[in-house]
């Protein structure tokens, strides 16, 4: 608490009368710098028992349009300070606006007026950092002339400052948006559970261990028995953050439009209670891993990496491989080179397994004559998880869990028969699956300058979404730039192209 110089003129008062009164020796001046003194008394004990009052009955609100805002955007704040009662004081409000937003901070202060009981005003912020961002407490600053007074009061709200999107989103199905929201499902819905659902005919893709056996042997062909599963549904999120996710301009790659159809299924997942796991891969292989829960640490988790994932740097291949130790050789018998000599705890390298095959596949041995057709029938899927890292990482996580129910995939049509094998190996792991694709291109520099090429490489994509979409238990969508998707789909419809 501060005296105001009223306050300051009334206490010189008080000794200059008590100076007077020692040098006259007499005590009517001393008298009245006593009554000055206790009028200095009253007056703090008046000003304190009204502060109280107004700060227990003052109530303060910052009003924000949503908890999460973009970087660089401007938004209006509207800021409300209410009295149940009116005060004898004069009160001055800063709204305590983060110290990293930008606004006028004069605009964002209120003045009320002895015996008003409300003011009101609204400032423009503009958030440039990006990240989360919490208000300071409104500091109220109270005076009735003599005594200032300033004490912080209120909650304090954060807001969640996201990087700037794409404009000009679309999700959707051969130029058709999808209407629903990506991660709304029905409560109550068929595959594994516990209540008896239906017997249906086994279909190329059900995994084998759902197959009703009773029910087989009384039909006589195979059958699997569904079930109804809980309300709540595991959702796994895989975000292929490869290098080839980078193409498109600054803040519009694919990378960039996919993410923001993550987040807004991520937010769907925690609406709905929804277990929510993530896999994020790069071109070296995973980068995070988060297992399905339904906490809100692990939403918040899987929310900060959606928002850190960036494309596989250029100079990734070549950093890898100036990290790894070098061996040197050990010599033969006969002199030539052999092979590095492994310790117990080593695991073979990919090079290393490749030549045993090949030793394995050209030998003559009974043994390995027995063991060829196995090799022979196991090759593709040894190159797929060599080659194709999205395809192992599901595979991995999917092995590694039995709970999973709800795959989703965030990738583009770079690859297009590993995106069908993980696809199907999904599928057979008794998984729902849904894609997000980024037809490569709607991203290209110069992609649509030849609008002819740009049509029949955008017919190619949509037959490789239709394929998928055409699989049991799969959907795929398409996501990209919506005015850049409606110039091609105009230039085929004057070609006569028909979806």
């Amino acid at each position: 608490m501060r005296p105001t110089r009223v306050l300051w003129s009334r206490l010189s008062l008080a000794g200059f009368l008590a100076a007077f009164a020692v040098v006259i020796d007499r005590p009517l001046p001393l008298a009245g710098a006593v009554l000055v003194g206790a009028w200095v008394l009253a007056s703090q004990y008046s000003f304190l028992a009204a502060l109280e009052r107004t700060t227990r009955r003052l109530s303060i609100t910052r009003g924000l349009p949503s908890a999460t805002v973009r970087a660089g955007e401007s938004t209006p704040i509207p800021i409300d300070a209410t009295l149940a009662d009116p005060t004898p004081l004069s009160l001055e409000i800063d709204a305590g606006l983060p110290t990293a937003a930008r606004a006028d901070r004069d605009a964002a202060t209120l003045t009320l007026e002895p015996d008003a009981t409300a003011a009101t005003t609204t400032v423009s912020v503009t958030w440039p950092v990006v990240g989360r961002h919490r208000f300071d407490a409104a500091r109220v600053t109270a005076t009735d002339g003599r005594f200032v007074e300033t004490v912080a009061t209120g909650e304090r709200p954060t807001v969640s400052v996201e990087s700037r999107g794409p404009r000009r989103l679309h999700v959707g199905e051969g130029g058709d948006r999808l209407a629903s929201p990506y991660g709304a499902h029905a409560l109550r819905r068929s595959g594994r559970g516990i209540e008896p659902a239906e017997i249906r005919e086994h279909v190329p893709g059900d995994a084998a261990k759902r197959i009703d056996w009773k029910a087989t042997a009384r039909f006589a062909t195979p059958h699997v028995r569904e079930y109804e599963t809980e309300t709540t549904r595991r959702t796994l999120l895989v975000v292929d953050h490869g290098r080839s996710l980078s193409t498109g301009p600054p803040a519009a790659t694919k990378l960039e439009y996919l993410r923001e159809v993550m987040l807004a299924t991520a937010d769907r997942a925690q609406e709905l209670d929804d277990p929510l796991g993530l896999v994020a891969v790069d071109d070296g292989g995973v980068t995070s891993r988060l297992e399905p829960a339904a906490t809100a640490g692990t939403y918040a988790a899987v929310r900060r990496e959606l928002l850190a994932v960036e494309p596989t740097p250029s100079d990734l291949t070549t950093r890898r491989a100036a990290e790894q130790p070098s061996r040197a050789p050990t010599q033969a018998a006969d002199g030539g080179r052999a092979e590095p000599a492994l310790s117990i705890h080593e695991r073979p390298t990919r090079a290393t397994a490749r030549r045993s095959v090949r030793d394995l596949e050209g030998d003559a041995d009974p043994f390995a004559e027995m063991l060829r057709p196995f090799y022979a029938a196991s090759q593709r899927y040894r190159r797929l998880a060599r080659d194709r890292v999205l395809f192992d990482a599901v595979e991995t996580t999917l092995a590694a869990s039995s709970s999973t129910s709800w795959v989703v995939i965030f990738t583009d049509d770079a690859d297009p028969a590993a995106l069908r094998e993980t696809v199907s190996m999904a599928r057979a792991n008794d998984a729902a699956v849904t894609v997000f694709l980024a037809p490569t291109v709607l991203y290209e520099p110069g992609g649509l300058a030849d609008i002819e090429r740009a049509t029949d490489r955008y017919r190619e994509f949509e037959a490789l979404r239709r394929d998928l979409a055409r699989l049991d238990r799969v959907r795929a969508f398409e996501v990209g730039p919506g005015d850049r998707l409606a110039t091609v789909l105009e230039a085929g419809r004057k070609r006569g192209d028909r979806r």
